[in-house]
């Protein structure tokens, strides 16, 4: 897939080259974000995942409550309950109920985190 490296920028022509210029003084930089959706641990004892629910789905606020939002319940996504009821565990489960809604992300940003 060949994506526009221009995709993410105002549509406006001058807003655009402001953008592109500010991205380019950047670009080559790490990110340095207080906001992450990962664990800094994951990092730091870099172990292996068990499957893909436990790194993309169960974790992340955004999927969570998009799918939650459409009527999925996020026990069946294998979130912990506050209450200890218990939660779907199978992770083959919680990845398919994710891609029977992979659709309501289009157009999203977490579509394009995907």
């Amino acid at each position: 897939m060949a994506l526009h490296p221009d995709r993410l920028f105002p549509a406006d022509p001058g807003t655009r080259a402001i953008a592109r210029q500010l991205y380019e003084t950047v670009a080559g930089l790490p990110i340095v974000s207080p906001h992450g959706h990962t664990d800094p641990s994951w990092y730091a004892e870099d172990k292996p995942f068990a499957d893909p629910a436990a790194l993309f789905i169960t974790p992340d606020h955004y999927a969570t409550r998009m799918l939650y939002s459409q009527g999925v319940r996020l026990e069946d996504l294998g979130v912990i309950r506050r209450d200890g009821a218990p939660v779907e565990t199978d992770p083959r489960r919680i990845w398919r109920l994710f891609a029977q809604h992979f659709h309501l992300f289009a157009g999203t940003p977490t579509r394009i985190w995907f």
